[in-house]
């Protein structure tokens, strides 16, 4: 699996704020892939091509405004659209060290910075968004300079503040813990990295953070927005996710090596959060050769 997925090396240099690359193209043949940089990705005209990032699989509309973080799988594939289509592509990439965390932790920045947070996970903008931004992304290939690195901060805030923002993978698919945003929270989460292959209980839990189980659902709830077994459900499936996309391990190997009982509750809970069985899920992630 692992052999698919292919390592980009970008033309960033050490000196170098930010990269655009604005060009037209007819279908989509470059394999999945991912890089260190950040990348924000425009395509008009590509309704029926589906996206791929890290454990996100879905087809999209005519079209489509993704940021992704540092070396989070993705990629986008022909699937029902046309291959005589011309396609238009921009994108964007920049390094993670280009703002410093001094920079970004001012409060006029707070929205820049929860997007990189949540960019570690795949962030897709809605039509409206796309609507008001693209007027802007051919502009940062005509200005220069200095000129075009004001209008590229202005881009990124304009996609921070805007509203109906989607978060496309698993949490534990994002190999980083900024988006937490509690310390507590955080111990809960290492705690789980450490044993989600065996069963774990409230309590046992909220005893780690020193809360009553009550106090601690209602933490999980108000920080994650999901129950307790949702949040533990959806850290084991990246793991799962992950693993049926890097490894040869049976799909029952996978079920109870990610900590749940039986392979029939396995199934219906990866079903429920990705729309398709764990076969169904390797097969489309293996088949996928034509891809952005």
């Amino acid at each position: 699996m692992t052999a698919q997925i292919h390592r980009e090396i970008t033309p960033l240099t050490t000196n170098d704020c930010f990269l655009v690359f604005d060009r037209q193209r007819i279908g989509f043949n470059f394999p999945i892939h991912f890089h260190p940089e950040f990348e924000v990705n425009y395509i008009a005209n590509a309704a029926g091509s589906r996206r791929i990032v890290g454990d996100h699989i879905s087809e999209i509309s005519g079209r489509e405004l993704v940021i992704v973080g540092p070396n989070l799988y993705h990629g986008w594939e022909n699937f029902k659209n046309s291959k005589t289509e011309t396609l238009h592509e921009i994108t964007i990439q920049f390094p993670i060290d280009l703002f410093s965390e001094n920079y970004l932790n001012k409060n006029i920045l707070r929205p820049v910075r929860e997007l990189l947070s949540n960019a570690y996970r795949g962030v897709s903008f809605s039509e409206d968004t796309i609507k008001f931004v693209e007027k802007k992304l051919p502009s940062l290939n005509q200005k220069k300079g200095f000129d075009s690195f004001m209008e590229f901060q202005s881009l990124l805030y304009d996609l921070a503040i805007s509203r109906d923002q989607q978060i496309l993978t698993n949490i534990s698919f994002a190999q980083q813990d900024n988006f937490l945003n509690s310390e507590k929270i955080k111990k809960v989460y290492n705690y789980i990295q450490a044993n989600y292959n065996k069963k774990i209980k409230v309590g046992e839990v909220a005893d780690l953070v020193d809360l009553s189980v009550v106090s601690f659902s209602r933490l999980i709830k108000q920080r994650t927005g999901k129950t307790f077994i949702d949040f533990l459900n959806e850290l084991r499936l990246g793991f799962a996710t992950r693993q049926l996309i890097e490894s040869t391990k049976s799909i029952t190997e996978i079920c109870f090596e990610c900590g749940f009982q039986n392979i029939s509750n396995f199934n219906r809970i990866f079903k429920k959060s990705q729309s398709c069985t764990p076969s169904e899920f390797r097969e489309t992630y293996y088949g996928t050769k034509k891809v952005f």
